[in-house]
C-alpha cells in the first residue's frame, strides 16, 4: 500500500466506566491517510504507540467493563480536582451558623463522592 497523503490531528477524550465509576483521560494523535487507491484510513496513537480507535469499543482498565461513557476532554480531571480540593462549607445563618443563643453543633463529615455519583444524570432511565 503506497501512501499519498497524511495529516495529523490531536484530540483528547475523557472516559468514565459505568460499571465501577473509574474515570480517565487520554490524548491521541490521529493520523488521516489516503493510500494509492484513494482509500482513506485513520491511525490512532496514544503516547507514541499505535492503539485501536477509542470510539470503537473502549474498555475500563480498572474492571475490564465495556460500558464506558466517552466525553469531551477535561470532564474527568475537573471532577477529580473538585474531589481532591473541595470548597470549604459556608455557614447557613450568621457568622457561626447558629441563631442567637444556640450552640453550634459539630458539622457532619463531608460526603465521599464517587465519579459514578456525578455521572448519575447520564444514566438512561
Amino acid at each position: 500500500m503506497s501512501e499519498i497523503a497524511a495529516t495529523t490531528a490531536h484530540e483528547a477524550y475523557a472516559f468514565a466506566c459505568m460499571r465501577c465509576g473509574h474515570g480517565w483521560e487520554q490524548a491521541y494523535e490521529i493520523e488521516h491517510h489516503v493510500d494509492g487507491s484513494n482509500n482513506a484510513f485513520v491511525i490512532y496513537k496514544a503516547d507514541g504507540e499505535r492503539v485501536p480507535s477509542p470510539l470503537s469499543r473502549p474498555h475500563c482498565a480498572n474492571c475490564g467493563g465495556h460500558v464506558v461513557r466517552i466525553m469531551r476532554a477535561g470532564r474527568v480531571s475537573t471532577v477529580q480536582q473538585l474531589l481532591h480540593n473541595p470548597a470549604p462549607p459556608r455557614p447557613a445563618t450568621g457568622e457561626n451558623g447558629a441563631r442567637d443563643g444556640e450552640a453550634v453543633a459539630a458539622a457532619p463529615a463531608g460526603r465521599h463522592w464517587h465519579l459514578s455519583d456525578l455521572l448519575h444524570p447520564f444514566h438512561r432511565r
